[in-house]
């Protein structure tokens, strides 16, 4: 037996599935009504932003020219194109006076500027100097890993030729001020 089809149907529609359609429609409440037409333009609207939106490599590439520009300002000139949020930070802290350089001297005479808080501990000072190191890293692509253990089990930071031992101690209580430097040193092997 065929159904029978509605003058206002489109032609080939099956009646059932038509009728159910309408139903439906008819029983939709104003408020699901509003909320289906917003869904549909907030489709329609991210749609349309879709094809306003760049490339994200565009968007990193501005990004960078702005960041460049910024780096030029002569309170943040020391520091690096690739400059990480931490490391602008930092230098607004040393310009306030809330912070310090502790220049680390390494065996081979390098020296790593260092950037801690005032009041930093031994230890502030070690997960700085391990920052400062996988930042360089980072930029220069050199090794991929550094086991801190094995470094601070075969170096003592030195200081005046005092021993930064106590993790805990503040660096003030070492006497180490701004700009002072500070010693990578092998430790002798005990007999």
């Amino acid at each position: 037996m065929e159904e029978e089809q509605r003058p206002d149907a489109p032609p080939g529609a099956e009646g059932g599935q038509f009728l159910q359609d309408e139903v439906k429609r008819e029983t939709l409440t104003d408020e699901e009504v509003k909320r289906e037409t917003l869904t549909y333009e907030e489709a329609t609207f991210a749609e349309e932003e879709d094809e306003d939106a760049l490339p994200h490599s565009e968007i990193l590439d501005i990004f960078e020219e702005g960041l460049a520009r910024l780096v030029q300002d002569p309170l943040l000139c020391d520091l690096p194109i690739q400059v990480t949020l931490e490391e602008v930070n930092s230098q607004i802290a040393l310009e306030y006076g809330q912070a310090m350089t502790v220049n680390v001297v390494k065996a081979n005479s390098e020296i790593m500027p260092i950037v801690v808080v005032q009041n930093a501990t031994v230890l502030d000072l070690k997960k700085a100097i391990c920052r400062f190191m996988e930042l360089k890293q980072q930029r220069e692509g050199g090794i991929k890993h550094i086991s801190w253990k094995y470094i601070w089990r075969t170096y003592h930071l030195i200081f005046q030729g005092e021993k930064l031992e106590d993790d805990t101690m503040r660096l003030k209580n070492y006497g180490i001020r701004n700009r002072d430097e500070v010693t990578f040193m092998k430790k002798l092997r005990k007999k």
